[in-house]
């Protein structure tokens, strides 16, 4: 079986883009079996906004935002195909569809309000991308996730119903054999509900989507030619790691590395797929790869860096031990409202625990935390993680900075620092 592509919103971002996507996949031989493909560029931010004016009193807000998507979707679609293509009646119904279901779902609790609106980002940029391919000679068949991707109920981040699922993709495959586009972050319960898989959730489709199909390789298109061992946008010499492991690259991302969703590698290492990281702004560029034996990227030194970071001090409130009824009671709240514990410290009174500055699920967490627990909260701090430091690494980067709090293993080293006291850009030695 060929290989699954997932190209994200970068990618997709304009018609020049889409365009230059139609070219790379002209050009490889052999082609993909299945495509997964995000939304194009900031729209999930978009839709988050647009949420967040359904559930408000800002109807005009509300309106202008909707217009807004609307006329981003419609201009890339006659920049492609001319005025009145037919592919811009298939955008308008989508965009119905995704008002009628803000006003079907706006006093519904906020993670089934987020999962059955927000998703429609990469609903609407499939059926643009599909039109295009279509349109200069690749037969393709355009698939909604939602009636593939089964799931469970946990809104904003669903598991998957794994028997279900490859049952659905394997019988479709096998029926049609044209290029199989479909969409990243989304999928459906058994009973037809919308759900999404977690933020930037889209890696996490297509390794999915591998796993059923018995994919040889992966591979993720990206505007960098590969996983680095740091953020180039924010560390001046970040270096391309050429191979590193399954295991390292789930601690990475784990972590904060942004190459890869943590969701992604679980399901590729069951059946040994390889995962390639490659640029589609330079496909012949040498690319990243992951896969079961180890490589260069599981002995160098990373950086990982994650801002807008909450630090959340919380002590129960009659003074009980932090045993494991209370540890366990904690992180199930924040496993419910979709938080990840990026930092976490346990001492016998307290738990001290960094998650992102996400208000409206740091608000219903604190309301659950309620008066069993007394919590500290620390705003605008950023997360500093190395993987495998020396002493060089940490006077470098942390030097004389002011710490917040700590911690270490033998494998990896964690700061919480005040964000307005951080560079702006870093430097590895």
């Amino acid at each position: 079986m060929p290989e699954v592509y997932k190209f994200g919103g970068a990618s997709i971002r304009d018609a020049a883009a889409i365009r230059r996507l139609g070219e790379l996949l002209t050009h490889r031989v052999p082609r993909p079996r299945a495509l997964v493909v995000s939304a194009m560029g900031k729209t999930t931010n978009a839709l988050e906004a647009l949420l967040d004016a359904a559930r408000g009193d800002d109807s005009g807000g509300y309106r202008e935002r909707l217009a807004t998507i609307r006329d981003d979707h419609l201009g890339v679609a006659a920049a492609l195909f001319g005025a009145d293509a037919p592919v811009a009646a298939d955008l308008e119904r989508l965009l119905a569809a995704l008002d009628a279901a803000h006003r079907r779902h706006r006093d519904a609790p906020y993670p089934v309000h987020y999962d059955h609106t927000v998703g429609f980002g990469e609903l609407l940029s499939t059926t643009l991308v599909a039109a295009w391919l279509e349109a200069i000679g690749l037969a393709t068949r355009w698939c909604d996730a939602r009636e593939l991707i089964v799931t469970d109920d946990r809104h904003q981040a669903a598991g998957i119903v794994w028997h279900e699922t490859c049952a659905r993709l394997t019988a479709l495959a096998a029926k049609d054999q044209r290029l199989l586009i479909t969409q990243g972050f989304i999928g459906a319960t058994a009973a037809g509900a919308m759900t999404t898989l977690g933020r930037e959730g889209s890696d996490f489709s297509a390794a999915i989507l591998a796993h059923c199909l018995d994919a040889e390789e992966l591979t993720i298109w990206k505007d960098v030619p590969g996983v680095f061992n740091a953020d180039p946008r924010r560390v001046d010499n970040a270096r391309q790691l050429e191979r590193l492991s399954y295991a390292e690259a789930v601690e990475q991302s784990w972590h904060g590395a942004k190459v890869i969703h943590p969701r992604t590698l679980a399901p590729l290492q069951r059946k040994a797929i390889p995962l390639t990281v490659r640029s589609f702004l330079d496909p012949e560029a040498t690319p990243s790869r992951i896969g079961p034996e180890p490589g260069d990227g599981d002995r160098a030194p990373a950086c990982i860096l994650r801002d807008d970071q909450r630090l959340l001090d919380i002590r129960p409130a009659d003074f009980r031990f932090m045993d494991e009824g209370c540890l366990g009671e904690v992180l199930g709240h924040l496993a419910r409202h979709g938080l990840h514990a990026n930092f976490l410290e346990c001492e016998a009174m307290r738990l001290r625990l960094a998650i992102d500055a996400r208000p409206q699920a740091c608000r219903e967490l604190l309301d659950d935390l309620g008066e069993a627990y007394r919590v500290e909260e620390t705003c605008g701090l950023t997360l500093l993680t190395l993987r495998h430091p020396d002493a060089a690494l940490r006077q470098a980067l942390v030097g004389d900075l002011p710490v917040v709090t700590e911690k270490a293993t033998a494998s990896t080293a964690q700061w919480l620092l005040p964000t307005d006291a951080c560079p702006e850009r870093w430097r590895l030695p």
